[in-house]
């Protein structure tokens, strides 16, 4: 009997200490792992959130930036670290998504080993060009790629990454061959692009859009389901030509599997509310990117989806990391 008094004392203690070591929380700084390089949209988004964060907590929340492996390697640090809050991943369609159908072996489950906490943002996506390429449409494109197969390149994010995933979409859809350049994010491949050293991309919006505006590179088409406010003048890829043809990035912020539900809603309540700011929905309605307040439940909920869907999509084409 003192065994049992004694363990429901125990348990009593453990589940009563839950919310208060929730409420302790951030008792140091916290990081946010960015598995891509500086320069992208997971990138300023990792720095913005965790500016306003800071200002939220008074303990410093940095970014850390940790490319490679298509997302794997910043996202499986995160997988291993302590479920305490106090390490977080900027994750992305690559690591908590698709990279589990694309590579062989995974350093972690994309399902079981992380504690899905808001999403972000989902960014439009845009087909671009070098000014030298002699193209301006998916039209002329898919034909030069026809007249010229294995002679153009695509610059992308990495293995996985949105950027990724259409260019070998766009293959399979046209039955055309065209190089794959990964790079570690999408800042340094359109740095690339802009220098000539590929011919085309499938880079997010943000990430692309100023160099088209600057006249450094040329648009194309929208790779997403409907026109871009921020370049209303291209049509989508479906409607040129490419039926059925829709890639969306998306960023996501994720805990370690195990953080406390307290934890987890923190942040996402204070996310949602940092998203809510005018000065995001101004950047946002320029570069063509869109946020849904979400529940941790929902944006869950959003990732199964995405990677069952993704699951036909690398299956049906044969899409292997290199």
């Amino acid at each position: 009997m003192r065994t049992l008094a004694s363990l429901a004392l125990f348990l009593a203690a453990w589940a009563a200490a839950l919310p208060a070591a929730a409420q302790t929380w951030p008792a140091r700084p916290v990081r946010i792992v960015v598995p891509v390089a500086t320069g992208g949209i997971a990138d300023y988004y990792s720095r913005f959130i965790g500016a306003k964060l800071t200002e939220t907590f008074g303990q410093g929340v940095v970014a850390e930036n940790r490319p490679g492996g298509g997302g794997n390697i910043g996202a499986d640090i995160v997988a291993k670290a302590p479920p305490d809050g106090h390490t977080l991943l900027m994750g992305f369609i690559g690591p908590n998504a698709v990279n589990q159908f694309l590579f062989e072996k995974m350093p972690f489950d994309s399902n079981k080993d992380f504690a899905p906490v808001a999403m972000v943002i989902e960014a439009e996506g845009l087909l671009a060009v070098h000014p030298s390429l002699p193209v301006k449409t998916v039209a002329e494109l898919i034909a030069y790629a026809r007249a010229n197969p294995g002679k153009l390149s695509y610059v992308s994010g990495g293995v996985g990454t949105a950027s990724h995933l259409a260019g070998e979409m766009f293959k399979s859809m046209t039955r055309t061959f065209i190089v794959h350049i990964p790079y570690r994010g999408n800042a340094p491949a359109v740095t690339d692009l802009i220098g000539g050293q590929a011919h085309l991309a499938f880079a997010t919006l943000p990430t692309i859009i100023p160099h088209v505006r600057a006249g450094k590179l040329r648009g194309v088409a929208v790779i997403g389901t409907q026109r871009s406010a921020a370049a209303p003048q291209l049509p989508t890829i479906a409607e040129s030509g490419v039926p059925g043809f829709a890639v969306n990035n998306w960023i996501g912020l994720f805990a370690p599997a195990g953080t406390p539900p307290d934890i987890v809603r923190r942040l996402n309540t204070e996310v949602m509310r940092i998203m809510q700011l005018p000065e995001v929905a101004r950047r946002m309605e320029v570069e063509g990117e869109r946020h849904t307040p979400n529940t941790p439940e929902q944006f869950a909920q959003f990732v199964r989806d995405d990677a069952a869907k993704w699951a036909k999509v690398v299956k049906a084409a044969g899409l292997k990391a290199e």
